[in-house]
């Protein structure tokens, strides 16, 4: 039976298996599926909702298994996807950080209040955003998110918007033609960790699939981290970025998938919990419902 895997770069990990090849040396049937084709529908007003998230398409046929950042698992169970976390990564924390131009007005996240804050909605990049300005004591209503990708940095360099949620290796470019200054640490924000997740009749029904897929990503992750200049290729070659800034990101962030903990989710819980009161998701969420014991024990094994 065929198993279908949503990549994207983004997801780091699932990028690399697909092009070393791993998976298929376990599996004899993968179909690989570039999240960047598939259609999600317009764009949200990123004041009033989250986009549609890609744990959709688990639930449409287009793929079983996919790896993204924090808040899409959250958006899926919100649309009410039966939805099973799988693995988490460590604490990505140097990955990316809340920015404003070093002189602007704005000396902490309270200066946001009223300001054009550029992101990725829908991504990792909301959920660190919602915390910052819990932090300061606002709301999503307080501030413009300005929901944008492919032309975030351009934006910000452009004085556009007034901070950004920036990432590596997108940061690296910015960092060498302006002098930035970060708002609020994202370490004590919150871990910013990748996540794997699936659909629980997959986590269930198939588990020796699941289990072949954890220990591809766990090898891959290994090759990786042993060469992550060879790694930085296989991105510079999608986006024709700098190998050499790829190679920084990959080299400043942990490798290895690690099973769920009850610190993750009371952090995965807390955001879900904002997400709501802010108005980002209609019903609130259980996010220890997308958690099974038996898929962690899966990952442990994967580990030893």
């Amino acid at each position: 039976m065929t198993v279908r895997v949503g990549y994207f770069p983004q997801n780091n990990s699932l990028f690399v298996l697909r092009h070393l090849g791993l998976l298929e040396q376990r599996l004899p049937d993968v179909e690989w599926v570039d999240l960047r084709g598939l259609e999600h529908g317009p764009r949200v007003d990123p004041t009033r909702a989250l986009p549609s998230a890609h744990g959709d398409h688990l639930f449409d046929g287009g793929y079983d298994f996919i790896g993204t950042g924090s808040t899409p698992p959250v958006t899926a169970q919100a649309k009410g996807h039966d939805i099973v976390y799988v693995a988490v990564s460590g604490p990505r924390v140097e990955n990316g950080r809340l920015v404003v131009h070093a002189d602007s007005d704005i000396v902490d996240p309270g200066g946001l209040k009223g300001r054009r804050v550029a992101l990725g909605h829908g991504s990792w990049q909301t959920t660190l955003l919602l915390l910052a300005l819990e932090k300061a004591g606002l709301t999503w209503s307080d501030i413009t998110p300005v929901d944008v990708y492919g032309d975030a940095a351009e934006r910000f360099l452009a004085r556009e918007v007034d901070a950004w949620v920036g990432s590596y290796p997108y940061l690296t470019k910015v960092e060498q033609q302006a002098e930035l200054r970060e708002l609020i640490p994202t370490d004590g924000l919150f871990s910013h960790r990748s996540l794997w997740f699936t659909s629980r009749a997959f986590a269930t029904g198939r588990r020796d699939d699941l289990a072949a897929i954890v220990a591809a990503l766990q090898e891959a992750d290994a090759w990786t981290a042993e060469h992550p200049a060879q790694a930085a290729e296989f991105f510079a070659a999608d986006d024709d970025r700098p190998a050499a800034e790829w190679e920084h990101a990959l080299r400043t962030r942990p490798w290895g998938l690690l099973p769920l903990d009850p610190g993750f989710v009371a952090e995965q819980q807390h955001a879900a919990d904002l997400f709501f009161a802010n108005g980002l998701i209609e019903r609130s969420v259980t996010v220890a419902d997308a958690v099974l014991g038996e898929v962690n024990d899966v990952v442990r094994e994967s580990a030893r």
